[in-house]
């Protein structure tokens, strides 16, 4: 657990970061104070909203689909809302769930939830009615935010539950937030007596997805997101990721506070995003893994048909990225990938910068200001040599205090387990080795897949990889490798075993190689390994 010291050099640290991005304007000091206490009553999200319309901030906040809104539009809808939900019997504590796609409805709901000191539990839009059904009825839900198109997976929460559509057409059953606010005042609403605070949920590749509270923090938190990544006060941000996501929820959150003007689009398409970072000249790109393997497999007869020439930040987070995919990235775009490491429970770890992924592909970075990161070995003794992998463990203001079920993850010293193993190189960089439960023992000698996997992605022929271990009679365990190909590429097993085979040890050789036309991601991108470790073939 970090001393006083460390704590007191935390915190004169992340001022320094948040006066160089411009979170607290320089020589205007007065602003910055002015939205320091409107984060103090209202939250992390309307706060700075409200300090930007207070300070005569004449700029456009968000674009979708439906056009512009400016920071004084997102107020005011946003107070609408509020006033309209507290007429409807919604106090302090309040739970709303929403199930939405990126645009403007499901950012007036966080920001109207904040103001009324609701919790807001934000739903993967990939679940189905039974995962929603057990979640809403986990966490309390009173409220239900939706999009029309999940509509069905909606009709099965209770009767008694408030339903409320955010994009699409309203029914009886369902008034549109429209309709709401456009029978309210805009007028400023009064503080809560309470924060308002969200629910994020964790992958839920197995099983009903956890949920991860993020209660109150401190406004020195977003240093650890500005430490590393050049956000600036006015940039543009193109936001791909979803922003029930804690990628995109975090990035959002910061381009609001900067008083950036935030590009959403409802559905990726790699192209479309392309275009939009393109059409409104944007400085920054937020993705997760999976759309950045999708926008640069454009290739660059396409990609060079766009002017992108003001991108300046392509953030990745929510998995690894390979260093096949980290070289890639440079070639279309240039120096421009910061890839975060963190978790739904811990959330910012390390952040590696495009220096250090060009002088280390494959690396997570360093850890920013205010966060710390540790290695421990199954014993619970701290490891400090460069090279030896262990278990990883983070300190950071934004880690949560444990599961709304009561459940929490392992704790030592302080720092929270990740979930994760990795190592140390000679300069302090770390690297992600794998999930400590996705380790094998083949033959005697400990396997991470991940590693084979990055070197597969290397391979010319493939598209996507994933590598598992199953059950085998004769060595404990062994390799599969489930492989997409480029397209018009032969799907040679042996060839992409004696590709790994030349550069890794003979029991890090995948034994089978299965080909698939895609592999089973959720809504976040996130691979299903449990769909691919319950895989079952007649030919295998």
């Amino acid at each position: 657990m970090p001393g006083v010291l460390t704590k007191v050099t935390d915190t004169l640290s992340a001022v320094r970061v948040m006066v160089r991005s411009g979170l607290v304007p320089f020589p205007r000091l007065d602003h910055g104070i002015a939205s320091i206490r409107a984060v103090e009553k209202y939250g992390p999200f309307a706060g700075p909203v409200h300090a930007h319309v207070n300070a005569g901030l004449d700029a456009v906040a968000l674009v979708d689909e439906h056009g512009q809104l400016t920071y004084s539009e997102l107020e005011g809808r946003s107070n609408a809302l509020a006033r309209a939900w507290s007429a409807e019997g919604m106090t302090t504590g309040s739970v709303i769930g929403a199930m939405c796609r990126n645009h403007r409805g499901l950012l007036v709901t966080m920001l109207a939830a904040a103001k009324l000191g609701n919790k807001l539990v934000l739903m993967n839009t990939g679940f189905a009615a039974p995962q929603l059904v057990d979640v809403a009825a986990r966490e309390q839900v009173g409220s239900f935010v939706y999009d029309e198109e999940f509509a069905a997976v909606a009709d099965g929460l209770p009767g008694d539950v408030r339903r409320y559509l955010a994009w699409g057409r309203a029914t009886e059953r369902a008034p549109h937030l429209d309709a709401l606010i456009a029978r309210q005042t805009s007028a400023p609403v009064d503080p809560p007596a309470v924060h308002g605070s969200f629910v994020l949920l964790t992958s839920g590749t197995t099983g009903t997805p956890k949920g991860a509270p993020r209660e109150r923090t401190t406004p020195l938190a977003s240093a650890q997101f500005l430490d590393r990544v050049p956000l600036r006060r006015g940039q543009t941000m193109v936001m791909a990721a979803p922003a029930f996501h804690g990628t995109g929820l975090s990035q959002l959150g910061l381009a609001l506070a900067l008083g950036q003007t935030v590009v959403m689009q409802r559905r990726f398409d790699p192209l479309q995003a392309v275009d939009l970072v393109a059409s409104n000249r944007a400085d920054s790109l937020v993705v997760v893994p999976t759309m950045l393997q999708r926008i640069v497999d454009l290739g660059p007869d396409v990609l060079s048909g766009y002017d992108t020439t003001n991108l300046s930040i392509v953030f990745a987070a929510g998995s690894a990225i390979s260093p096949d995919l980290s070289r890639r990235t440079a070639e279309a775009f240039g120096p421009v990938l910061y890839n975060l490491y963190g978790s739904t429970e811990c959330a910012v770890a390390t952040v590696a910068t495009p220096a250090d992924m060009a002088r280390a592909p494959g690396t997570a970075g360093r850890a920013p200001v205010t966060c710390h990161v540790a290695l421990y070995d199954d014993n619970g003794t701290r490891i400090s040599e460069p090279g030896v992998i262990g278990r990883i463990f983070v300190s950071s203001g934004l880690s949560f205090n444990g599961y709304t079920d009561g459940r929490d993850k392992e704790r030592i010293d302080g720092l929270l387990s990740t979930g994760d193993v990795g190592h140390f190189d000679e300069d302090g960089l770390l690297f992600v080795d794998g999930r400590d439960d996705d380790m094998i023992v083949s033959g005697g000698e400990n396997v991470y897949p991940l590693e084979v996997e990055n070197l597969l992605a290397e391979h010319p022929d493939v598209a996507d990889a994933a590598v598992v271990g199953v059950e085998d009679v004769e060595f404990g365990h062994r390799l599969r490798a489930f492989v997409v190909t480029v397209d018009g590429a032969p799907q040679d097993e042996q060839a992409l075993r004696s590709h790994v085979k030349e550069h890794l040890a003979r029991y890090k050789v995948p034994r089978d190689v299965v080909f698939l036309d895609e592999l089973p991601r959720n809504a976040t991108g996130k691979l299903l390994r449990r769909v691919l470790h319950d895989w079952e073939s007649p030919d295998v």
